[in-house]
């Protein structure tokens, strides 16, 4: 399982409550939930000292209002600006920046250490999970994998066993409208095993209340076939829940951890 983070201020341990909620649904339907290996992907440090670097500059020299919502814009809107497309079939026509560069860096290194590490070098399938902006994220980077492979790389690593997409909150489909016909990922991998092919699914999981999260089947004929589906689901309680704050309250959802339990449930009962 690897995971990661979208936009916005993120501590180091932002995956910890979905890990154990996850965790906690998969023993409770009688599975080994040790024989799942999770690998976050934290990479807001990567761009937080730049940012607040001018934030302290800006509010220095210029007399600001809304202060708190300016560090929010910054910080989100810092890190799509930051992080820019390479050309390819999402689209069209972006530059490559070092951002987009240093943060695949870091998401090919804790792969690796996935592989190298818990795994002990087994090929296993391999579950990606990505919240928000980081479902774009991983999507470039399944797609350089796929058109431009790393041959000094293994196979688990090129994304050949790639068997579970789980994006949430996503907003892939904001950043295909440069294109007619968006393409998405091979998913799943080509040269997946049949015992897991037959497992794969990519699930796409939004709030209705959500004004980030959407559906990814509506983006074009090629995401409709690729993506298994696209799963409404109210999460969160009282407070927030039927708010567009319900974009941050996934990560705590019991809801969300049983869906996800019941598609790990799948490889590892």
């Amino acid at each position: 399982m690897l995971v990661i983070h979208g936009i916005g201020g993120q501590r180091a341990d932002f995956a910890e409550p979905l890990i154990r909620g996850v965790n906690r649904e998969v023993k409770r339907l009688g599975a080994d939930a040790s024989a799942i290996a999770w690998q976050p992907v934290y990479w807001d440090d990567l761009l937080v000292p730049r940012q607040q670097a001018y934030l302290k500059r800006a509010l220095k020299e210029g007399r600001l209002n809304y202060q708190r919502l300016r560090q929010f814009v910054v910080s989100a809107l810092g890190d799509a600006g930051a992080y820019r497309q390479r050309p390819s079939g999402m689209v069209a026509g972006a530059q490559s920046g070092r951002t987009y560069e240093r943060l695949h860096a870091r998401i090919r290194e804790q792969l690796s250490g996935l592989y190298h590490g818990p795994l002990s070098e087994r090929p296993l399938p391999l579950v990606l999970m990505a919240h928000s902006f980081g479902g774009h994220i991983l999507s470039n980077y399944v797609w350089d994998s796929q058109q431009t492979p790393d041959r000094t790389l293994s196979a688990f690593e090129r994304m050949h066993w790639l068997a579970g997409f789980i994006t949430f909150g996503c907003n892939i489909p904001l950043f295909t409208f440069a294109v007619d016909k968006p393409v998405p990922i091979r998913f799943p991998a080509t040269r997946l095993p049949a015992r897991f092919k037959e497992k794969a699914r990519w699930l796409n999981f939004y709030d209705p209340d959500d004004v980030l999260g959407w559906p990814l089947k509506p983006v074009s004929p090629a995401y409709a076939r690729s993506v298994d589906a696209d799963i409404r689901l109210q999460v969160g309680g009282v407070v927030g829940g039927w708010t567009p704050a319900a974009h941050l309250l996934y990560w705590r959802d019991r809801r969300f951890a049983r869906h996800v339990a019941e598609f790990l449930a799948t490889f590892v009962s």
